[in-house]
Order: C-alpha cells, then sequence, then structure tokens
C-alpha cells in the first residue's frame, strides 16, 4: 500500500514542477500617510463610540440609534455578512472527507444454468467515502478567500453603519437649520407687514404716492412666498428622515434648536492611525487578500488533484445462504495536460482582479485623506467667514434702522428701506446656513475619520 501512494505523490510532484509562478501585487499600488495633516485641527478630543451624542440633542442621538438599527442600507450589509460566513462554511467542507451510504437492489427473471426460469432478489447496501487529497493547497487557499470575504464583509457592513450615522445626523442639523431659516422668513415677514400698513396708512391721506404702497406690497409679497418653498423643503426633509430610520414618512420631533446643539472638538488622530480606522479601507485591504487567495487557487488547478476512496458494503441475495462483505479501497491522481488555455486564462483573469483590487485600495485610502482634508479646511475657515457675517449683519441692521427713520421722516424714498431689508434677510439667512455647515463639517470629519476605533 505505500509503494502506490508513495508513487502518487511522486508524480504529483513531478507534474506540479509545470505549474506558473505567482505575480506580486503593483508596486504602485503602495500609500504610505504623510507624517502631519495639511490644515492641522485645534481644541481636539478622543473620539468616543457613541461620537453622535456629542452635540447634546437626545432626538439627534435617538434617531442615529434608530437608523443604525433599521435602515434598509445597514440590513442588506448584514445580510452580506451572513452570506460570506455560509459561503466561508461550506468551503471549510472540501478539507473534509465526504461519506454517504446507498443501496442498490433489485429483482429480475433469468435462465439458470439447468434451463428453467428463476428469479433473482439481490441487494447491496455500502458506505461509500472519498477524500481529496490538499497537497498543492487548492482548498485551503478556497478557505483563506473565504474568510477574507467575511472580513470584508463585516467591515463593509460597518462602513454602512457609519454611513448611516453620519447621514441622520447631518440630516437632522439639516432640518433644524430649515427650522431656523423659516424662523428668520417670519420675522422678516413680519416687519415687511408693518412696514406694508405704514406704506398703506401714507398712500391713504396722499402723503406719499400710489409707488410706495406698491413698492411695500411687492416685497411683502416677495417674502411671502418663500414660505411654502421653505415648508415643503422641511416636509421633504423629514420624510427623508424618516426613511433613513427605517419608517415610513412622516413628521419628525425636535429636540431642541439649532442653536441649542453642541459644537463638539475636533476628533484627535494621527494620519498614521486613519488607515486602521475606516472601515472601507479595511474591507479594501481584505478584498486584496481575497484576491490573492483565488489566484492561488487558480494557479493550484495547475497541479495534480489526488483523490482517495474507500467502499465497504454487503451483498445480499436469495442465492446466497449468508451475506457476503464486500469492500474496496483505493486512490486516484488526475494532471492536467492540455486545456487549450483555459487554466492559463483563469490564472490571468485572477492575477487581474488582485491588481483591481490593490489599485481600488489605493484609492480608498486617498479618498480617505482627501476627505479628512477636505473637512479640516472647511472648519479652519468657517470661524472667519461667521465672524465676517456678523459684523456685517451689525451693520446692515443699523443701516436699516437709520433708513426706516429717515423714509419715516420723509428724508428719503422707501427704496432705501428696501434695499436694507433685503441685505439684512440675506445676511441672517448666511448665518444659518454657516452655522449648519459648521455642524455638518463636524460630522463629516466624525465620519472620515471612521468613528471610534476597533
Amino acid at each position: 500500500m505505500r509503494k502506490p501512494l508513495a508513487l502518487l505523490a511522486t508524480s504529483a510532484l513531478a507534474l506540479s514542477a509545470c505549474a506558473p509562478t505567482l505575480q506580486d501585487a503593483p508596486l504602485g499600488a503602495a500609500v504610505s500617510p504623510p507624517t502631519e495633516w495639511r490644515t492641522m485641527p485645534e481644541g481636539t478630543a478622543p473620539v468616543e463610540q457613541d461620537w453622535w451624542n456629542a452635540f447634546g440633542d437626545p432626538q439627534l442621538s435617538r434617531l442615529v440609534e434608530r437608523a443604525r438599527l433599521n435602515n434598509s442600507d445597514v440590513q442588506i450589509a448584514a445580510s452580506r455578512v451572513e452570506e460570506a460566513r455560509a459561503t466561508e462554511l461550506g468551503s471549510r467542507g472540501y478539507l473534509l472527507p465526504s461519506v454517504g451510504a446507498g443501496v442498490e437492489g433489485g429483482i429480475r427473471r433469468e435462465v439458470s444454468p439447468f434451463g428453467q426460469g428463476q428469479a433473482t432478489l439481490a441487494a447491496q447496501p455500502a458506505f461509500r467515502a472519498s477524500y481529496e487529497v490538499d497537497l498543492f493547497g487548492r482548498n485551503a487557499a478556497r478557505v483563506d478567500a473565504a474568510e477574507a470575504g467575511v472580513a470584508a464583509s463585516a467591515a463593509g457592513e460597518e462602513a454602512a453603519r457609519l454611513s448611516v450615522s453620519a447621514a441622520t445626523a447631518s440630516g437632522y442639523i439639516t432640518l433644524l437649520a430649515l427650522d431656523k431659516r423659516l424662523e428668520v422668513l417670519d420675522a422678516t415677514l413680519e416687519a415687511r407687514a408693518e412696514a406694508l400698513k405704514f406704506a398703506r396708512d401714507r398712500a391713504e391721506v396722499g402723503y406719499t404716492s400710489q409707488l410706495e404702497l406698491r413698492q411695500a406690497q411687492a416685497e411683502y409679497q416677495a417674502t411671502a412666498q418663500l414660505v411654502p418653498q421653505l415648508k415643503a423643503q422641511i416636509a421633504r426633509q423629514e420624510n427623508a428622515l424618516s426613511v433613513l430610520t427605517g419608517d415610513l414618512p412622516g413628521a419628525i420631533e425636535r429636540g431642541g434648536t439649532l442653536e441649542n446643539l453642541r459644537q463638539p472638538a475636533l476628533p484627535a488622530i494621527l494620519p498614521s492611525e486613519l488607515l486602521r480606522r475606516r472601515p472601507d479601507v479595511a474591507a479594501a485591504e481584505y478584498r486584496i487578500a481575497a484576491a490573492d487567495a483565488k489566484m492561488r487557487l487558480a494557479r493550484a488547478d495547475f497541479m495534480p488533484s489526488i483523490n482517495l476512496g474507500a467502499t465497504a458494503g454487503l451483498a445480499l441475495s436469495d442465492l446466497l445462504s449468508d451475506p457476503i462483505s464486500i469492500w474496496s479501497l483505493g486512490g486516484s491522481i488526475l494532471a492536467p495536460i492540455f486545456q487549450g488555455g483555459k487554466l492559463q486564462a483563469q490564472l490571468d483573469g485572477a492575477t487581474a482582479q488582485r491588481d483591481q483590487a490593490a489599485w481600488a485600495y489605493r484609492s480608498a485610502v486617498l479618498n480617505a485623506f482627501r476627505e479628512v482634508e477636505d473637512r479640516m479646511a472647511v472648519l479652519a475657515n468657517l470661524d472667519q467667514q461667521q465672524t465676517a457675517l456678523e459684523a456685517q449683519q451689525a451693520a446692515v441692521a443699523d443701516a436699516l434702522r437709520h433708513a426706516r427713520n429717515r423714509y419715516r421722516a420723509g428724508y428719503t424714498p422707501y427704496i432705501e428701506q428696501v434695499d436694507a431689508q433685503r441685505a439684512l434677510l440675506g445676511v441672517e439667512l448666511s448665518l444659518v446656513q454657516v452655522k449648519a455647515d459648521e455642524l455638518t463639517a463636524l460630522v463629516g470629519l466624525y465620519q472620515a475619520v471612521g468613528g471610534a476605533p476597533r
């Protein structure tokens, strides 16, 4: 028995010498992190696991938690993890022998040696076992690819949860900003209603022409028509948030106002730490490992396959007084000789897929650094923009006060007051937008650094 097995192993090793060598990954796909950020942040703090709680709004926190549990994209990502685990479990079956049982039997009528008809009833129950000797790592590579696939799917699920958390937090901040814009419009509409009443009173007593009255009416209606537009935006934003949290479209409860939201400290992170915190980068790295394993699997197809088999059973027949035991034990070796270039094409395709995964990893890394730098650059300049807008607001408010007084005293036409009102409305809406931009940029930065460390 030892000589046939030794012959099988020697033949397999000799045939495996014809297998091609594996190619290394492209050198240009590697990325070295920078030593420091281009825009150095100030006032940083460690990233907490539930970083969205740092904004100080309980309703924001509740929405994020609901979205992380109920969002459809998160559920799809979780199902992909289960699918990958099932694939891994199935791949491990290739490392184990397969065992089966069966029964062959039948009844037949034939001519006996004495020239008479004879019916025979026979049955042959048997157990069969087979095992592929994984001498060249074909099945081990299949398992490695499946394990890397599970890890990539798990990282993808984490990336989906992080993306949904950031989208929910940003959507809620946008909703509060829309509420604030509506508050500004309501205050402006009230002021213009007062101006319209004043212009009407003056026109009725003949102190001014109908021109100023029509101007006041036009400005009032110009502001009034913005209100239903903004209310429609609020309704759409509420519907989007509801769907994001896994619910039907509907109203969203507020936990506070835009001014009540706290501004968390910037997340503290070094460039060298970013790659191990980003789940999308981890998923890209695991995909390289899976592609490498599939490439080894494609190379193993050039190698011979060695199979061992055994059968044991009984022969039962009404012609036999006692059952007869039967068994067999053997092995086979099968090596590819000519496949018309199919095996080489499969290996070339697996190598190209590995190279694609390597370049996709580089793209994910570069995009990760870009996203962090973009958010930091935005946050570094928003303070200056807000300071300038606040100064402009004070100046325009004072100009409006003077224009209103001069108009009521009859020194200037109504158009000066209109210009000042328009400028003040624009500045106040810009201030609301800057506040929302700052908070959403913070949310984006938390997402860009990958959330809490794993």
